[in-house]
């Protein structure tokens, strides 16, 4: 058995965002890049079943859309624990460009992990789009991943409660946070070993872009906080009248 694991490289959730060209294009001048977090979760998931798998599962494999600048991140997920790396050498233009090149890989896994969504554009889409271009089946909000006697078994979180299915493979899964408690921290012996694990690098096929951005925007600066005296309770009810508005 053999799993991919799906990784975007994304700005650090503490970046402070930019854009240049009259807000058509993100500026990635100083930006500190790092694996989605939702993606780290799902590998962090692929190697804790590997170390119980009794060899039953052969190997974990991340791949990644994106050019040559992003092989530092791609770096970091076979630090964590992955086997080998692909990368293919495209910008990832919008969600169904992105599907179409990672289904070219992942018709050889049987099980594909993807986040639920990527912290940059959070469009929650390349999963489902992926299993369509495989034929497979897809579970999404997975919160929990099993293997058993070859049977997988997921918990995916729905409307007051959860539910738990079993799927044959391959499929693709779409996780979210409690897949994993928490993501591994690469070990120097990791880091070590990442050097000579090999990363291949694919050509693109052919595929549209959908969608594209015509701008961007920042959204609204916060106003000032303003500060009122805890015995002066009729201030604090005005603000919240008349420019609250909220009672």
């Amino acid at each position: 058995m053999k799993i991919l694991v799906c990784i975007s490289n994304v700005p650090d959730t503490t970046t402070k965002i930019r854009f240049k060209d009259d807000n058509t294009v993100f500026d990635t001048t100083g930006v500190q890049w790092i694996i989605n977090p939702w993606d780290e979760l799902a590998l962090t998931r692929a190697i804790e079943l590997k170390e119980v798998s009794a060899g039953e599962i052969e190997k974990i494999t991340v791949v990644s859309v994106g050019p040559k600048t992003a092989e530092p991140t791609i770096r970091k997920a076979l630090a964590i624990g992955a086997d080998d790396a692909i990368r293919i050498d495209a910008e990832p233009t919008d969600a169904y460009f992105v599907a179409a090149q990672l289904a070219v890989v992942a018709k050889d896994y049987d099980i594909v992990l993807n986040g639920i969504e990527a912290s940059d554009y959070n469009g929650s889409a390349v999963g489902g789009m992926l299993s369509e271009f495989l034929g497979c089946p897809s579970v999404s909000s997975v919160s929990k991943l099993e293997i058993e006697n070859g049977v997988v078994k997921v918990n995916r979180e729905i409307d007051g409660g959860s539910e738990i299915l079993t799927t044959k493979i391959p499929f693709v899964a779409i996780v979210q946070k409690g897949i994993a408690k928490e993501p591994r921290i690469p070990s120097m012996r990791g880091i070590m070993m990442a050097r000579k694990k090999p990363l291949n690098v694919l050509v693109p096929v052919d595929a549209v872009t959908l969608t594209e951005f015509e701008n961007f925007e920042l959204p609204p600066a916060k106003a000032n906080c303003k500060m009122v005296d805890a015995e002066n309770v009729k201030e604090l009810v005005d603000l919240l009248h008349n420019e609250a508005k909220i009672i």
